[in-house]
């Protein structure tokens, strides 16, 4: 029985010691936990980080600020320049996380243009080319509107606005691709439906004189004469030195006819302020 007595307390005399070293050896983390750095010590740390391009390191120490002093004045700002630490660490759904969540708690703050563009850059950097999936360019293109309608005196919408441009230039140059392998393969209403979101929805950009020349030569494959008439008019109007209006107007002559506006038409509708026309023959 004695034995049995001591080495029950030689395990328990192990067990403690091994619980005091592991104490001992997360007594630093601990003592951090239960006592964080003041919060603008850590705004100013964070800050540093990011000066020096240690983005990853930044976004974890304005995470820590947001975590450790939920109620400090620095905690609104370091959500915001977490995401922004994130989106220059190129962890891009952690930055769009982010600064979604500020725009949601904050929209009314100085910083919330900041957090819409961490947003909007975040998917206009993923762009890709007019032949691949444009759902990401939609999402930047909506990002940035929203960015220049609701921040338009803030130091990104100039920016924004040129990046609406590339943005709507991308998606009208995807329609006109898909739009041209239906015209190739003679199937004339995907053609025609391609080739009239070009018109209506993206008519500040330089594929529209060829949307409108593809539509004439879609009106006239299928016969209907008065619409491809009426779009070359448009068309020669609009952009009179145009090579695509001399195509239009030779492939109306080539039957005998000419570019002629038609009252009530769709294109009439849509197109912005769209004036009499009245062309004749411009060669």
């Amino acid at each position: 029985m004695p034995v049995k007595f001591h080495s029950r307390w030689s395990m328990i005399a192990v067990a403690s010691m091994a619980l005091l070293l592991a104490g001992c050896a997360g007594g630093t983390d601990l003592t951090k936990a239960l006592n964080p750095d003041p919060p603008e010590k850590m705004f100013a740390d964070a800050d540093a980080l990011m000066s020096s391009s240690k983005f990853e390191d930044a976004a974890k120490k304005f995470e820590d600020i947001d975590r450790d002093h939920p109620y400090a004045p620095e905690a609104r700002r370091a959500m915001v320049m977490g995401a922004f630490a994130n989106y220059k660490a190129g962890k891009i759904p952690e930055a769009i996380a982010g600064a979604e969540r500020y725009s949601t708690l904050h929209s009314g703050t100085k910083e919330a243009a900041l957090a819409q563009y961490i947003i909007a850059s975040s998917y206009y950097d993923d762009i890709k080319g007019p032949n691949r999936d444009q759902g990401t360019t939609k999402k930047a293109l909506a990002a940035l509107k929203t960015l220049k309608t609701r921040y338009p005196d803030s130091p990104y919408a100039k920016e924004a606005e040129n990046r609406i441009r590339v943005c709507e230039d991308n998606l009208a140059a995807a329609e006109m691709e898909v739009g041209r392998y239906y015209l190739k393969k003679r199937e004339y209403t995907g053609a025609i439906n391609r080739f009239k979101t070009v018109v209506t929805d993206y008519q500040t950009t330089a594929h529209v004189e060829e949307a409108l020349m593809r539509l004439t030569e879609t009106y006239m494959a299928l016969g209907i004469k008065p619409e491809a008439q009426n779009v070359a008019a448009v068309l020669g109007h609009n952009f009179p030195e145009s090579k695509w209006y001399k195509s239009a107007y030779q492939l109306l002559a080539s039957d005998g006819l000419a570019p002629q506006e038609q009252d009530g038409n769709w294109l009439q509708k849509a197109w912005k302020n769209m004036p009499k026309l009245g062309l004749g023959g411009p060669f």
